[in-house]
């Protein structure tokens, strides 16, 4: 009998190790799994968003949605027209009026399907998770030079998306692509299946040879998912970075009307 005892507490720990084992094999699995379906849906939200964004394009004649940036008269160094004013929430940053203007003032917000928002000047914010990426890992360096926000845990909650539209390329906010300066239609565009329209944000980490920490779909490498100009999507495309280059046109996207050689 105490023979048989010392065996069976044996297969009890052969089988405890077994299952440790299987554990260790199938948790990554799971974890991709789980990223996989995070970066699906974030896919979905865009093409959401793409629906509206379609939508509003024909009724403005090609236009993109644009909102004037209420600080624009008094920061003349900041743009008319910023593009992350196109649609979401009220943002935390100030600056670019992401802080000033809502849901309510936010142009693409009236054509997607959403509950009507407050007046901006209401306490709070509209929260809208057809905004919302659930990869959204946030900024690890923001590089705006505003004390409290070097760093962001969440686009969302910074900029009031996740999402970014086409306004400006990597050289630096004043080099205007589908949204000119002054506001206004959208340029010809050579290739709509190349050209970029709408994004996350992590398309812009890499900005002025930057490196602002966007590694929201895999640790060690930095992508986005992008609707483009004819509306289809791709997921996770790698976003590239080579020092001292910046890649406004890659084998996968252009920031631009007529692609540039990089």
């Amino acid at each position: 009998m105490p023979r048989r005892a010392a065996f069976s507490l044996l297969e009890l720990l052969v089988v405890i190790a077994t299952i440790a084992i299987l554990v260790a094999i199938l948790l990554p699995s799971l974890a991709g799994v789980r990223g996989v379906a995070r970066s699906t849906l974030c896919g979905s939200r865009i093409m959401g968003l793409g629906r509206g964004l379609a939508l509003y394009m024909n009724d403005y004649d090609q236009t993109l949605p644009q909102a004037v940036n209420p600080g624009a008269s008094s920061r003349t160094d900041e743009p008319l027209f910023p593009g992350p004013l196109f649609g979401g929430t009220k943002g935390r940053l100030p600056i670019w009026g992401l802080d000033r203007l809502g849901a309510a003032s936010r142009p693409l917000n009236a054509y997607l399907s959403l509950p009507d928002p407050p007046p901006d000047a209401a306490p709070g914010r509209a929260d809208l998770d057809a905004f919302r990426s659930p990869c959204d890992k946030g900024v690890e360096e923001t590089y705006l030079g505003i004390q409290g926000f070097e760093r962001l845990d969440s686009s969302y909650d910074g900029y009031g998306s996740s999402y970014v539209i086409n306004d400006h390329d990597l050289d630096g906010d004043q080099h205007r692509t589908l949204i000119p300066a002054r506001g206004g239609k959208m340029p010809p565009i050579a290739d709509p299946s190349k050209t970029w329209v709408l994004a996350s944000a992590p398309i812009y980490a890499f900005q002025q040879d930057s490196d602002r920490g966007q590694r929201w779909y895999h640790p060690d490498r930095t992508e986005a998912n992008i609707l483009f100009v004819d509306l289809h999507i791709r997921l996770v495309v790698p976003i590239p970075n080579e020092w001292c280059v910046v890649e406004n046109t890659t084998p996968d996207y252009t920031f631009h009307a007529v692609p540039r050689i990089p």
